[in-house]
């Protein structure tokens, strides 16, 4: 039976799901995705596979699924308007595209580019936690962006792994890392400034965006030093980072298919 495939862009507010994966008895992305598609495809038979999971409370700006049929879309404006009209208000299709049996939506060459958003220094409104983590205590953000720039190139990265395995792929490339001012997301109830890290590469293993912000915070803080990062970095000595920055600071920008 003939196969057709099509590549679906979305974005989503990760803040009330429990990640992209389906998990028994929780609410999650997926789930509500697949629920949509069998909904406007009236039961007709269908797969969806995503590009990568996120965790809970994690967003994407732009993330991807694959979509497999054994029937043809005929028309490609129309579904993706049906499939918006029933989707939760905080998912959104952006896009759709046909792409031929040679696709594969997870070893397909790619790059990921993840942003972290964050504020320091005073409480803030309730209505940022869904995007943006707020840490109280004071920041040196000078420190921050140096510490950031290490990240950068290729290193050993076991340090950056939630529960790590002796087996793991650890020897990875991060192709940009820099952490600025935010002029992306605005809001009249956001603090007055604010802060991004951008993180390029392609391919993260689990939290590492996560341990990797977490680690930068504790610069920022002075419990860790630049040289603190440098030793992480090195197969030989590495320093094993423990701070996971939370979850719903992090944001899926973009993934780039080559």
């Amino acid at each position: 039976m003939k196969k057709y495939f099509y590549l679906i862009s979305i974005q989503y507010l990760g803040y009330r799901f429990h990640g992209w994966q389906k998990q028994p008895a929780v609410k999650t992305l997926h789930l509500m995705v697949d629920r949509t598609l069998n909904f406007i495809l009236e039961g007709k038979r269908f797969k969806s596979l995503s590009s990568g999971r996120t965790d809970a409370m994690v967003s994407a700006e732009c993330a991807a699924i694959e979509l497999f049929l054994f029937e043809p879309i005929e028309d490609l404006n129309a579904f993706l308007e049906l499939f918006n009209y029933n989707l939760p208000q905080d998912i959104r299709a952006l896009s759709i595209k046909e792409v031929d049996a040679e696709f594969n939506i997870i070893n397909h060459s790619k790059v990921k580019e993840y942003l972290y958003l964050f504020a320091y220094g005073q409480k803030c409104h309730p209505f940022c936690a869904p995007i943006m983590t707020t840490i109280l205590d004071n920041l040196d953000i000078d420190v921050m962006k140096q510490g950031a720039k290490l990240f950068e190139g290729s290193h050993y990265l076991k340090s950056y792994c939630y529960k790590p395995t002796d087996n793991g792929i650890y020897n990875r490339e991060i192709l940009l890392c820099e952490l600025i001012e935010n002029t992306i997301y605005t809001a009249n109830y956001f603090p007055e400034k604010t802060y991004l890290l951008r993180v390029k590469g392609k391919g993260f293993m689990r939290n590492q965006i996560r341990l990797m912000m977490g680690t930068l915070i504790d610069l920022g803080k002075g419990k860790l030093t630049l040289k603190d990062i440098e030793l992480s970095l090195k197969e030989e000595t590495a320093k094993k980072m423990e701070y996971i920055a939370p979850a719903s600071g992090l944001i899926l920008n973009k993934i780039d298919f080559v």
